[in-house]
């Protein structure tokens, strides 16, 4: 039985849906775990469920005028990540300004569904995702993130960390804090928008967030924090993808289910002081230019 299984399993890693969807979800494991750091670090959890609601309206509207509804999605995501950045003038800002846009975006998407008479069946196909409907452009989307936000945490880290610790503090320090908290929303979006198709909507957790979570448990500096999130982002999605394939499973709910049973598992060690990437960040606004 464990031959046949293995033959079985070695077949289906032959098929070219299956190794685009292993591919995506290996992309995905490189950069959105650190966008998952974002999240956490600027408490932003709802971001998720607006970024979530924004697409099901950018569906909407492709439905509607005939274009690419993913690329609409994509496109809604990104205006609206920076749209709300203004808002953002306060950690708490960030959260209220993603409760209005959750609440904006999904009375527009439903009075577009509405008015229109389009099927809705394609719009809400986005809360469960198809993995193995990855195509090429969606590959290359992920490529430029796991290329792109690695980068810029590498590149930034210094102004991240401070941002992450204290808004006003980055401002004082010189950190060009309006122009970074915009980029940041908008990779963040973009982010939610091109994990869409991999677990869904509602499970898009599984790929961004729960590694941030466990990471944050084990790292002891920004970096360290970023890099565990990338580790434990490859090991959850490769795993949880064969699991998946070998069991004839949905893809979607054992990615959750492996993120959060390494989630748990990690807050099982007793705990670090993981604080210490915070204190250096106060403690380096000397070091830093007075503008970028």
């Amino acid at each position: 039985m464990n031959s046949l299984a293995a033959a079985d399993l070695g077949q289906l890693l032959q098929l070219m849906p299956v190794q685009r969807a292993g591919a995506a979800l290996l992309l995905a494991a490189i950069g959105l775990p650190v966008i998952g750091v974002v999240i956490v670090g600027l408490d932003i959890m709802p971001v998720r469920f607006a970024m979530m609601h924004v697409a099901l309206l950018g569906i909407a509207i492709g439905l509607l005028t005939g274009l690419d509804p993913m690329l609409c999605a994509l496109v809604a995501c990104a205006l609206a990540g920076a749209g709300v950045a203004p808002l953002a003038r306060t950690p708490d800002g960030l959260s209220g300004a993603m409760g209005l846009l959750m609440s904006l975006a999904i009375a527009a998407a439903l009075l577009v569904l509405a008015v229109s008479g389009v099927n809705a069946q394609g719009a809400f196909a986005l809360l469960w995702g198809s993995i193995l409907s990855v195509g090429t452009a969606d590959l290359w989307l992920l490529g430029a993130l796991a290329v792109v936000v690695p980068a810029l945490f590498w590149w930034r880290r210094r102004d991240l960390a401070l941002l992450l610790y204290d808004r006003e503090l980055a401002l004082s320090s010189g950190v060009r804090v309006d122009l970074l908290t915009l980029l940041l929303l908008v990779l963040v979006a973009v982010s939610v928008a091109g994990a869409l198709k991999l677990t869904g909507a509602l499970l898009v957790d599984a790929l961004t967030l729960l590694p941030a979570l466990a990471a944050r448990r084990l790292g002891t500096s920004l970096k360290s924090i970023t890099a565990w999130a990338v580790g434990i982002g490859v090991v959850v999605n490769l795993t949880g993808f064969l699991v998946a394939l070998k069991l004839d499973w949905p893809p979607g709910p054992v990615l959750v289910l492996t993120a959060g049973v390494v989630v748990l598992a990690v807050h099982l060690i007793p705990e670090r002081r993981i604080s210490s990437w915070r204190a250096s960040a106060s403690a380096s606004p000397v070091s830093l230019p007075s503008s970028h």
